[in-house]
Formats: C-alpha cells, structure tokens, sequence
C-alpha cells in the first residue's frame, strides 16, 4: 500500500491551530460592518465545521452560537427601535408610542422607526454575532482540554484547574440528574424550592467526595511539584508577564479602534506578546512538567493557521487601501463587494480540504477521552 501523507493522515488537528484559524477570521470581521464579508465569514466557517467537527459532544455547540447570534442581532435592532439617539433617516418604516424623556439626555423612547436605523443596527448586530461565530466554531473544532495540553510552564496550575473543571462540570450535572431520578422513583416532588434543598445537599456531598479523592491521585503523581528558584527570577517573571500583558491589551484596543494611533496597534501587540513569551518562558523554568501524547505541530497545522491570518491580513489591507469598501457610508445604498477581503476569507475555507480527516472512531466511544493527562 502507498503510505499516507501528512495531509491525507487520519488525526485530530491540534486545537491550537483551529483557535488561531478563528481569531484570524474574527479580526478580520471585527474591521467591517459591509455585510458581504461578513456572511462570507459565516458561511467560511460553517462550510469548515461541517466538514471537519468531531463525534465529540462539544462538537454540536456551533449550532448554539449561531442561534445566539441570531439573538444578538434581534436584540439590537429591538434596542435600536426603542432606544435611540440622532438621526434616524428620512423612510419611516412604522411608528411607535413616544413616550417623553429627560431634556439633554439624548435619547428617545419609542416614535419613529426608520430604514436607515434598522439596517444600521442590522448591520452592527450581524458584526457581534459573526464574531461569537467565530469563537463558536473554535469551540466546536478544537477541544479545550486538549488545548490546555499546550498551556506553558509557567500557567502549569492555571491549566490544571482549568482541567478539573471541565472535567466535573459535567458530573455536576449528571449527579443531579441521578439525584432527581432516585427522588422520582421515592414519590418526591423534583420541582420547587423544597426539592430545590434536597437536591443540593447530595450534589455537594459527591463533588466533595470527588474532590478528595482527586486531590489524592494528583498528589500521588507529583502533580504542584515546583524546582526551587530564586527570588530575582521570580520578580523578572512577574515584570514580563504583566508588562507582556499590558502591552496586549494597549495593543488589541489599537486594532480594534480605527481611531488611535498606528503605533498602538500591531506593533504594541508584538511588543507586549514578545514581553510575554519571555516571562512565560522563564517563569516555566520552574515546573518540571512531562506531556502523555503531546500534539503534533506539523504542516497541516501551520497551514490553518495560516489561512486564518491570510483572511486577516487581506482584510486589514483592504482597511488601508479602500475603506469605503468596508464601512459604509451610506446603509441603503447597495454594498459593495470588497475584492481582496473576500479573495483573503475565500482562502479561510482551505482547512475544509487541508486539515487532515478524522480517524474512525469505534462505536459507543468518541474522540477524545476525558483524562487530567491533558494538563500533565
């Protein structure tokens, strides 16, 4: 038989590239209200879920992000038509009671209801939930335990409670609802504020048991077990992952808001990111960790990625080049049709084919099996 490729192997992407994939496509929709783009990010992302999600249970949460979606934007253009302040254009669509508000504050409540305000909150809300898209389809992709696998030595305790608790939230809600079955089963009510307290007790008293005994097995296999380190590279650490931090933030507000300076955004970003890596990278120094089956970073996941930041890069470019194109300066006249963002998000769609298939999975089994080794 010809042996496989990188490309054609049966594996599970490493969820890291799947998240840097989604962020590439929310930046770029977080640069434009022009719906075009904006629905092909959604269709980009919904083409690329569908044909490369797992059988995994948090697999099918995409579909709860888009009704989500769907929501946010129902629910701005409902604020849209209450609450408003300014112009609201000259097509009056319908007309609500108007009911009098404060002098100077701006506002209005109820009255007129225009096109032109509509679409605009259309617009603006389609923007939000695009964005939430985007996460949703990180998260229906990539797995989260599987990514905190890949979590540096210096955030070591920070992935390891992130572990336990998407490890147990789910029991929660099992036990409650083993709970309930044994309360219907004795002729107990299982609603109200009475059953409400007899629920609560039991649940508690199996998260604690759960927990003991977890804390048992990790102190067994040297789970918090630090190597010594002086008091010097601790306070280095602690200057470059705040001032790394700090320079993220400066550096992502000057991304998002068009209106700042140059200098703060991208390159505040790779400053404060670069600030970051080193004091991470230091401060990781002191815990000796091993990885049960690390991730592969090979090819396919370098060409995901890269097909995310493509989509971003064309449409910051296109930011830069054109941005009539992008933000509209009138919303009733017809969008247009940004080129070189479309051509970039059109690229976005290559993981549907580039990633690698999943591999089989055997019945009554899925793709991933919770275990606290992803934080080991």
């Amino acid at each position: 038989m010809r042996p496989q490729s990188r490309l054609t192997f049966p594996r599970n992407l490493h969820p890291g590239a799947w998240w840097l994939w989604a962020l590439g496509l929310a930046a770029a929709a977080s640069r434009t209200q022009n719906p075009v783009p904006l629905l092909l990010i959604l269709a980009v992302g919904g083409l690329v879920v569908s044909a490369r999600r797992s059988t995994a249970p948090w697999a099918k949460s995409y579909g709860a992000f888009l009704k989500l979606a769907l929501l946010i934007i129902a629910i701005r253009i409902a604020f849209q038509a209450l609450l408003s302040t300014g112009s609201q254009g000259p097509t009056v669509l319908f007309s609500l009671p108007l009911l009098p508000m404060p002098e100077g504050s701006g506002l209005k409540l109820g009255g007129d209801v225009t096109l032109e305000a509509v679409l605009q909150a259309f617009y603006e809300g389609l923007q939000l939930g695009v964005i939430l898209c985007c996460v949703g389809a990180a998260n229906a992709l990539g797995s989260a335990r599987r990514l905190l696998r890949s979590v540096p030595g210096a955030l070591y305790e920070i992935g390891v409670a992130c572990v336990i608790a998407l490890t147990f939230a789910p029991q929660l809600v099992t036990d409650a609802q083993r709970v309930r079955a044994a309360h219907r089963l004795r002729g107990r009510p299982t609603r109200g504020l009475g059953s409400l307290k007899r629920l609560a007790m039991p649940v508690l008293e199996g998260a604690l048991e759960h927990s003991v005994e977890l804390a048992a097995a990790m102190d067994s296999r040297g789970y918090g077990r630090t190597t010594d380190d002086s008091r010097v590279s601790r306070r280095l650490t602690t200057v470059l992952v705040f001032g790394g931090l700090l320079g993220v933030c400066v550096g992502v507000y000057g991304l998002l808001d068009g209106t700042t300076s140059s200098w703060l955004g991208l390159p505040m970003l790779a400053l404060g990111s670069g600030l970051a890596a080193v004091g991470i990278a230091v401060g990781g120094r002191r815990t000796g960790r091993t990885t049960y089956r690390p991730d592969p970073w090979a090819l396919p996941e370098w060409l995901v990625a890269g097909c995310g930041a493509t989509a971003a890069v064309a449409m910051f470019v296109n930011v830069e080049t054109a941005p009539e194109q992008l933000y509209l300066a009138s919303v009733t006249m017809l969008p247009p049709v940004p080129l070189l963002a479309c051509a970039g998000i059109l690229v976005a769609a290559l993981p549907a084919v580039l990633a690698p298939p999943l591999p089989v999975v055997r019945p009554g089994t899925t793709q991933e099996t919770p275990s606290l080794e992803a934080a080991a």
